[in-house]
């Protein structure tokens, strides 16, 4: 008698769910950031320097007719320097995008079943943290050594945090997007610094509008990181709150944008 065997049908294994694979890989951009001191010093040094420099620098401004009375220069520079970091650190994203892509990880994620969008996605909210941990050091190191008490307290504090985090969120889905599509780290950088530098100095960042000259004023009265810094700074302040709305809604649109243009070019062969 001859016993026939039948053989189990084969499944694919079409690998695990979006959630679990944005888990995994966030965790994997984490450990290679934890993994070099380097980068870490470097990442918080310098947010550091350019806040001891500015709060010198411009300090005197505080004494200018047209500068917010009441109000001491540190506590109205450090939600500028907040937002402004933000948008340096999502700058990085996009950088360390590019390194993936030409130091071979994400060739080798592509030939496993991992979908591109939870790559984009993990990149980003390992960036997320990283820019979280800048920003609280940089307000650890602002109260301690120059005194930052502004009049909104800490949960003004927490709110200017959450808002800055929020603009660079969004503003790193872009640089992302023009990462997947040049895929060069010094190209990317010298488009990052020629966007920012404009939006940085043409701005409320670190003097009040009124003291710029007539055609800057122009150009920061519609700058939109004039929006999102003067939101910042009415929230750490205690100040009636505009544009936080604005600056959220403005974040949401560019990360919607900033995602399909992303994965788009992802997506292209590398």
């Amino acid at each position: 008698m001859t016993a026939t065997l039948t053989a189990a049908p084969q499944t694919r294994w079409r690998g695990t769910d979006f959630g679990t694979q944005v888990l995994v890989l966030t965790q994997r951009s984490l450990r290679t950031l934890v993994s070099d001191p380097r980068m870490i010093v470097f990442s918080i040094l310098q947010p550091l320097i350019m806040l001891t420099l500015f709060s010198q620098i411009f300090a005197s401004i505080a004494n200018t007719p047209g500068f917010p009375q009441g109000v001491a220069y540190i506590d109205f520079l450090m939600p500028a320097i907040l937002v402004n970091t933000a948008m340096q650190s999502a700058l990085q994203a996009g950088v360390g995008l590019v390194t993936d892509m030409k130091n071979g990880v994400l060739a080798r994620f592509r030939s496993l079943p991992i979908r591109s969008g939870s790559v984009l996605v993990a990149r980003s909210l390992s960036d997320l943290v990283r820019t979280a941990s800048q920003l609280l050091l940089m307000l650890v190191f602002a109260v301690v050594v120059f005194g930052f008490s502004p009049a909104g307290g800490v949960l003004g504090i927490a709110a200017a945090l959450a808002l800055s985090l929020a603009v660079g969120w969004g503003l790193g889905w872009i640089f992302l997007a023009i990462a997947a599509w040049l895929r060069n780290a010094e190209l990317m950088q010298t488009v990052g610094f020629l966007a920012m530098f404009p939006l940085m100095f043409a701005s409320s960042a670190y003097v009040p509008i009124s003291g710029l000259p007539g055609w800057l004023q122009a150009v920061a009265n519609v700058n939109p990181l004039t929006f999102a810094v003067d939101a910042a700074r009415s929230l750490a302040l205690a100040q009636p709150v505009t544009g936080v709305v604005g600056a959220l809604v403005t974040s949401a649109v560019l990360a919607a944008a900033g995602w399909i243009a992303a994965v788009r070019g992802f997506k292209r062969p590398l």
